[in-house]
């Protein structure tokens, strides 16, 4: 079953990522502003934001698979739009891939969702949950090289047409994988009532600390992401260099969400939350010393460590926190804010970096993440 939940999340993944590589692309070549491209990516996120609540809680009521036959058939419509569009002058193309877009973001987040309930309840044990969201956690990773990879190849080669041709087929493995998914018993009626009020979830001291946590960390990521580049152009390395940097975080994120299923029955939720976050605000503390890029390689095999620790553990605890019949509301509010911080934060993050430039926007942020470790820490007594 954990490899057939993994495999229906690398096909929608892998869609969307190779949609976020070739539809900017198109659009550059269109001759398209930098805004319409920053316009085309947002959309990616802001469906997420729009739908996750209606999509958590069709899981809590349908259980698996018809939520994610719904997610393919949406991932596919947006990759269709996009294929479409390679057809369509004007501003219409424009459109259309708009509309790609925000297809492919709300369908892949509908199945993802629906995968993380999925794996979360049939979890048996803590230990359990853990293994099973690490290994999860592994299939973004994947997908973020299988969709643009596949994609620029195909674009090299043939052209956009055969790009879209290509991504359309990806969501379809997600629905063959289904076949070796058992068809658990969904939360059904009683999900309908509780989730008429989703926001009563956060009266849980516990759920909004761990939200808090979540969100910090989640925050962290994207400034890695942002201020890397921008530190790196201001000691004058090479595009190859930077992406070396950003590669190595990766592989460092892939690992160790590899190596956690293997130490589950050791792992304590909390300790390593609070790890991560002290940790995280250590390297970002360092990030801006580092002279070199094999320093800052080596700081981002770091960072990759702490993160990419975080979700699996958040993930546990959000499924022990919350009732069984909610626990698609509960992952729906996590993805809404995670979504929502990265449309706006970066917009905020560029304004900072450009004030007071992108050593001190790390170790703002560092600060803020360490002292949130705190927080972190009053979950032990949330249960």
């Amino acid at each position: 079953m954990l490899a057939a939940l993994v495999a229906g999340q690398l096909g929608m993944h892998s869609a969307m990522a190779g949609l976020r590589l070739a539809a900017p692309l198109q659009t550059l070549g269109e001759g398209y502003s930098a805004w319409s491209v920053g316009l085309l990516l947002a959309l990616f996120a802001a469906a997420p934001v729009a739908t996750a609540l209606a999509a958590g809680r069709l899981a809590d009521r349908l259980g698996y698979h018809r939520p994610v036959r719904l997610a393919v058939a949406i991932s596919v419509l947006g990759c269709a739009l996009a294929l479409l569009s390679t057809w369509v002058v004007g501003a219409w193309h424009f459109v259309l891939l708009c509309g790609a877009a925000l297809a492919a973001g709300g369908g892949t987040n509908v199945g993802m969702l629906t995968i993380q309930r999925t794996a979360g309840v049939a979890a048996r044990d803590s230990a359990e949950r853990v293994r099973v969201f690490s290994w999860l956690g592994v299939a973004p990773s994947f997908s973020n090289v299988i969709g643009p990879v596949s994609a620029g190849f195909m674009i090299d080669a043939w052209g956009f047409r055969a790009a879209y041709g290509l991504l359309l087929l990806m969501p379809l493995a997600s629905l063959l994988a289904g076949r070796w998914v058992p068809r658990l018993a969904p939360a059904g009626q009683a999900a309908a009532v509780a989730g008429r009020r989703a926001w009563d979830l956060l009266k849980s001291p516990g759920l909004r600390r761990l939200l808090v946590v979540n969100w910090l960390l989640s925050t962290c990521w994207d400034v890695h992401t942002f201020a890397v580049p921008v530190l790196g152009h201001e000691r004058g390395f090479s595009a190859s260099t930077i992406g070396l940097i950003l590669g190595t975080f990766t592989l460092a994120v892939t690992a160790v969400r590899m190596l956690i299923p293997l130490l589950a029955h050791r792992v304590d939720e909390n300790k390593v939350l609070r790890g991560a976050m002290l940790g995280t605000g250590v390297v970002f503390a360092l990030y801006p010393f580092a002279p070199n890029p094999l320093l800052m390689g080596g700081l981002a095999v770091l960072l990759g460590i702490t993160l990419g620790s975080v979700q699996p553990m958040v993930m546990s605890m959000l499924h022990h926190m919350t009732p069984d019949n909610r626990h698609g509301e509960a992952l729906a509010l996590r993805s809404m804010a995670i979504n929502a911080s990265s449309t706006v934060m970066p917009l905020i993050f560029g304004a900072v970096g450009a004030l007071v430039g992108a050593g001190v926007l790390f170790w703002v942020v560092g600060g803020a993440v360490g002292a949130g470790s705190w927080v972190a820490r009053r979950l032990s007594t949330d249960g």
